[in-house]
């Protein structure tokens, strides 16, 4: 059973044009039984807090329909008291709740119609990314980003690779995605922008870098740095930009 539950603490946002972005209840709050209140996904659900806030301040009126929209996820319907408490307590902008049961969590991504499904579950990544689902696997290094500025990185080696659609989820649904999210971006200007946008390539050939970043134009996205790794590793690069999530990774 799917039930879905609208945060009455918070502004609703037109689903039309809202970019979705569900996240599993254990990425914000830590596996069930931790003694740990945040988890690695807290910072990301602030950090789009403050790029909805500003979005809102654009636009005079208030009702700037491009926005974020934030649905938790959680599979275990005896905490629905206790997780909107929780998200109440820290003041968190969770615009919908959903409660399933481990079975049809990925009914429930599609009935909310989400454009990328954030967890730290590997599995459950995998699970919706066969069904479509565009999905990212969040780890340790979600935990280190800034709140106040919403920083994603697009892997550049996964975008030029077809093989990584499989674990990535289906190219259609990543690319509505990249689109919206450009659509976000462009709203912004170059400096003091909430939402930062970052490629990263590990490939020893510039030229492929020059291709993922064509490839993102087309589709309206503009990121503000793009690094060239030469063959390196990437880990000490995101260490040091410390993104919220990477998208198009394939698994290492």
């Amino acid at each position: 059973m799917i039930e879905t539950v609208e945060n009455a603490d918070v502004q609703q946002v037109s689903s039309e044009n809202a970019l979705v972005i569900a996240v599993s209840h254990s990425a914000v709050f830590g596996a069930e039984g931790e003694v740990q209140e945040a988890g690695v996904a807290f910072p990301l659900v602030q950090a789009i807090q403050r790029v909805n806030e500003r979005l809102l301040q654009l636009d005079s009126s208030g009702s700037e329909s491009l926005q974020f929209e934030v649905v938790l996820i959680c599979t275990n319907g005896a905490q629905r008291d206790q997780v909107q408490t929780r998200t109440r307590d820290h003041g968190l902008q969770i615009h919908r709740f959903s409660f399933s049961g481990e079975d049809d969590f990925i009914d429930s991504l599609l009935k909310n119609r989400v454009h990328l499904f954030l967890t730290t579950d590997s599995n459950a990544a995998s699970q919706a990314a066969n069904k479509g689902v565009f999905s990212a696997l969040l780890d340790p290094l979600s935990a280190c980003g800034p709140s106040e500025q919403l920083r994603v990185m697009f892997c550049g080696d996964a975008m030029l690779d077809p093989s990584s659609e499989v674990k990535t989820g289906s190219h259609q649904a990543s690319q509505v995605f990249w689109s919206h999210l450009g659509k976000i971006r462009q709203k912004f200007g170059a400096v003091d922008s909430p939402l930062s946008l970052v490629l990263l390539s590990s490939q020893r050939d510039i030229n492929s870098c020059c291709r993922a970043l064509q490839s993102l134009r087309t589709l309206g996205v503009n990121v503000d740095e793009a690094y060239c790794l030469g063959g390196s590793p990437r880990k000490p690069m995101m260490s040091l930009l410390r993104p919220h999530f990477l998208l198009g990774a394939p698994e290492e």
